[in-house]
């Protein structure tokens, strides 16, 4: 049960809280980007993947089936996000920068493990909710 938690944490960590730009802000960045976590230290597997979806700024979980894990965040203007993760009791944060089409930055869960992401756009579309 645990390791499925820290999966879904890590997963979703991959795009990170604490920026607050206008909503359309973020807009550049909108669509469906495929996240690639690699963990460098700690108790998590060692690679993980996630459909994030990006809509006016906002981050979110693309698809219901990534571990219901509750993702809040924001993208700057300048590609700065800012991403908190929870899932049940265990919390993560991710932090970093998105351009046009790709991204990179590091990622932690409490004090379990830690690592760095990857991002690729998919699409400029935003998937729909669940």
């Amino acid at each position: 049960m645990l390791k499925s938690s820290v999966a879904a944490l890590v997963l979703c960590a991959a795009l990170p809280a604490s920026l607050q730009p206008a909503a359309a802000e973020g807009r550049s960045y909108n669509g469906t980007w495929a996240v690639q976590l690699v963990t460098d230290s700690g108790l998590c597997d060692s690679r993980y993947t996630v459909s994030l979806a990006i809509n006016d700024g906002d981050v979110r979980v693309a698809s219901a089936g990534e571990g219901g894990a509750m993702v809040s965040g924001r993208i700057g203007q300048d590609g700065n996000v800012g991403l908190t993760v929870r899932h049940g009791s265990a919390s993560g944060a991710a932090s970093g920068r998105l351009q046009a089409n790709a991204g990179s930055g590091t990622w932690s869960v409490s004090s379990l493990c830690s690592g760095r992401w990857t991002a690729q756009r998919r699409s400029t579309r935003v998937a729909q909710a669940d």
